[in-house]
């Protein structure tokens, strides 16, 4: 059965008292020409790792935490996230899975405005009835995207675009890169989905992932976000049912199960001529995994992080 989930709502809050913070976040906040609010958290706006964190639990809808945690062994600091509503944080909401093209202009769109739309298959195996008089939406871009653009997004979310918060940060920067690395737990839950593993039965979960060094090159910087998780990401998902099948789960979900991984993720790009669908898509999971099956408080475990891949990709 569908419910209301409010996640629109909830990040409303969280992005309006992002904007009134707007000067210190060093954020760039305007109109757009729809009267749509415009947000530059990394483009020509500075923005920083704040910025980032703060984007990041706007696209968790406010149901999950982010925040730094202390430096590894290596040095790299890490970034927690943690979240009590799986599912609905991120794969309702966090996910980037809203391709957003019009003329020249190309970004994923990720956050609770995703949820009005349903424009994605991912949302027929989600059961959320989604109502909000505002919606905010989360690009990976370092520009706005174009009014007729705008227009769309407004008209397949059912508002008119002055009730659009659309924020934006480049890969390259920042903020674009902590909210990018703050995916960690959500590209578990993705895994785990495209594994057929019921989504209504991961219960909880958190994960971390070292935060990355923004690079001006955007295949670089890409392949550093890419690398933090694949490499460098450790989540942790606690699951109802069979402890088999959360073994099974834990067994099939790190990176090292793809016959891609063992490459920074920029030379696998390349290797594939810069077609990001050519990657096997089941190379998109955290380094290290463990699964706890609740029900027999067993926990399983499976891979391992990769600081000889890390330390070259972060140089």
């Amino acid at each position: 059965m569908a419910y209301s989930s409010g996640l629109n709502d909830r990040a409303m809050a969280l992005a309006d008292a992002m904007i009134a913070d707007a000067q210190n976040l060093r954020l760039a906040v305007s109109l757009g020409p729809l009267g749509e609010t415009l947000v530059d958290a990394g483009g020509q706006a500075l923005g920083g790792i704040e910025a980032g964190l703060q984007l990041a639990r706007i696209a968790m809808a406010g149901l999950g935490s982010v925040d730094l945690g202390q430096a590894d062994s290596a040095g790299r600091f890490q970034v927690l996230v943690r979240s009590s509503q799986p599912v609905l944080a991120c794969l309702a909401s966090q996910y980037a899975g809203w391709a957003l093209a019009r003329d020249k202009f190309f970004a994923l769109g990720s956050g609770p405005a995703r949820a009005l739309a349903r424009r994605e298959a991912l949302f027929e195996h989600i059961a959320i009835d989604e109502k909000a008089a505002r919606a905010v939406l989360v690009l990976e871009s370092a520009s706005p995207p174009p009014a007729a653009l705008v227009a769309e997004i407004a008209r397949d979310c059912g508002l008119a675009p002055s009730c659009l918060a659309i924020f934006h940060a480049s890969t390259q920067s920042l903020a674009g890169s902590t909210q990018v690395v703050a995916r960690v737990l959500e590209v578990a839950l993705h895994k785990a989905h495209e594994l057929k593993f019921p989504l209504e039965r991961i219960v909880d979960g958190m994960g971390m992932a070292p935060l990355v060094p923004p690079h001006p090159d955007f295949i670089t910087a890409m392949g550093r976000t890419n690398d933090a998780i694949i490499y460098g990401g450790r989540v942790h998902l606690f699951v109802s049912g069979p402890a088999e099948a959360a073994r099974d789960l834990a067994r099939a979900m790190p990176s090292s199960a793809s016959g891609d991984h063992g490459q920074p993720f920029a030379e696998i790009f390349r290797r594939f001529g810069g077609d990001f669908y050519k990657i096997d898509p089941m190379l998109f999971s955290p380094a290290e995994v463990a699964v706890t099956a609740l029900e027999s408080g067993q926990t399983f475990r499976a891979g391992q992080v990769k600081d000889a891949l890390l330390a070259p990709s972060f140089a």
